[in-house]
């Protein structure tokens, strides 16, 4: 063989590679899922993570996307803050090629990722965890949504729960960031509105060694309780450990983010027994919840402890159901498309009927999904009204939910 048909031979070879790769490319539809894997919110990421990971399968197991492509779900870390966000979503935007994004969990890192990167790259993001009342407001091209509700509800829940359990005079410690300046607003205006006094008042920053000097100010006063609006790993168990080695606090309220099993174990059931919060829930046994509970707790065990893993799941199945509805893969169709798979009127889909939802997008149907977490039923801001849940740690550790509060 000469060495001109040898080069041809390799040539030809080349760009065979070259074609099966792009083919192979092609195969697969990639969502990408900004996590916080590491940094404050860390211990929350894995079964997020599973949820996300969880609706991928349904999709995949189910006929596939787009004709039988595989749908694919790529992680990205936030490190729990905005720097770490904006370089995970410029990576599965540029690098990975993403459609669309499902996250971040801080709101401090989806407003960051979102105003940054996705908005100004036209890809449509839908967060299952963020809070903040910032969002609300944000100027994102109708990119932005979440499956959870906004902190603007969820401050007046506490604050009425609060009042309700008979404590007049609280402390309140807000970690300093877009979730813990919301959500301490919120509180702050239906606490006194309704008769209740802050007693101190004061951001902390993350990641301190010590917060003794900022507690024993907010002990002053008299106050019955401190509200604590922290993440656990970035100084929540810090305030915690503190508070109760030197007197300052013994009775704790909390939100979402100190909502952890972790929390209750490291610091002792016998020291958080009786302390309450409030938090995102589903709103009671719906069909879609009991549909979500069997699926997860098949395939990952329990669902026990496990935050945010219902609006993750619902998060990555609506961003799916929008790439089917529109049939495309452009983030503009798939944005556009949202809208008509998330609300009535359509046929009713619950988690785990990706097949059944298939079949109606593919008869020119409009579909409605109705998630593990609730109707997502996105208004003109992306926001969805939800339901809180008023939760209390037992004396065996456990964190039981009393009741529900639906907008």
């Amino acid at each position: 063989m000469n060495f001109i048909m040898y080069s041809r031979g390799l040539a030809a070879v080349a760009a065979a590679v070259l074609a099966s790769a792009g083919t192979a490319a092609a195969q697969d539809v990639k969502i990408g899922a900004l996590n916080g894997m590491t940094g404050g919110l860390a211990a929350y990421a894995p079964p997020i993570i599973d949820g996300q990971q969880l609706a991928v399968n349904h999709v995949n197991e189910q006929g596939g996307i787009l004709n039988g492509r595989k749908l694919e779900l790529v992680l990205g870390d936030t490190q729990s803050n905005p720097a770490g966000a904006v370089d995970a979503a410029q990576k599965l935007i540029s690098v990975d090629g993403v459609v669309g994004i499902v996250g971040a969990l801080a709101s401090s890192a989806t407003i960051a990722s979102a105003t940054s990167v996705s908005v100004p790259a036209g890809v449509p993001q839908i967060s299952p965890a963020s809070t903040s009342p910032a969002i609300t407001a944000l100027d994102d091209k109708d990119l932005l949504f979440r499956t959870t509700v906004s902190d603007a509800y969820q401050g007046i829940v506490l604050a009425d729960v609060v009042k309700k359990r008979g404590m007049n005079k609280v402390a309140l410690t807000y970690i300093n960031n877009d979730y813990g300046k919301g959500l301490a607003e919120a509180f702050r205006a239906a606490y006194t509105k309704a008769g209740g006094t802050v007693t101190g008042d004061a951001p902390h920053e993350e990641n301190k060694a010590s917060y003794r000097a900022e507690l024993a100010t907010l002990a002053k006063g008299g106050p019955e309780a401190l509200v604590t609006i922290a993440y656990p790993d970035s100084g929540g168990k810090i305030i915690l450990r503190q508070s109760l080695e030197n007197g300052f606090f013994n009775t704790f309220i909390f939100t979402d983010g100190m909502r952890q099993g972790e929390v209750v174990s490291e610091i002792g059931a016998a020291n958080l027994k009786g302390s309450f919060g409030t938090a995102p829930e589903a709103p009671g046994e719906t069909t879609a919840a009991k549909r979500f509970e069997e699926a997860y707790s098949a395939a990952f065990e329990t669902t026990k402890d496990k935050f945010f893993i219902r609006e993750a799941y619902d998060a990555a199945m609506l961003m799916a159901l929008a790439i089917e509805k529109s049939g495309s893969t452009d983030p503009a169709k798939v944005r556009d498309a949202l809208r008509q798979v998330c609300c009535a009127p359509g046929e009713k889909i619950e988690p785990g009927e990706w097949e059944k939802a298939r079949q109606a997008i593919s008869a020119g149907k409009d579909v409605n999904y109705v998630g593990a977490s609730g109707d997502h039923e996105f208004d003109s801001q992306g926001d969805v009204a939800g339901s809180i849940g008023h939760w209390e740690i037992q004396a065996n550790g456990d964190i039981k939910v009393l009741e529900v509060f639906g907008q």
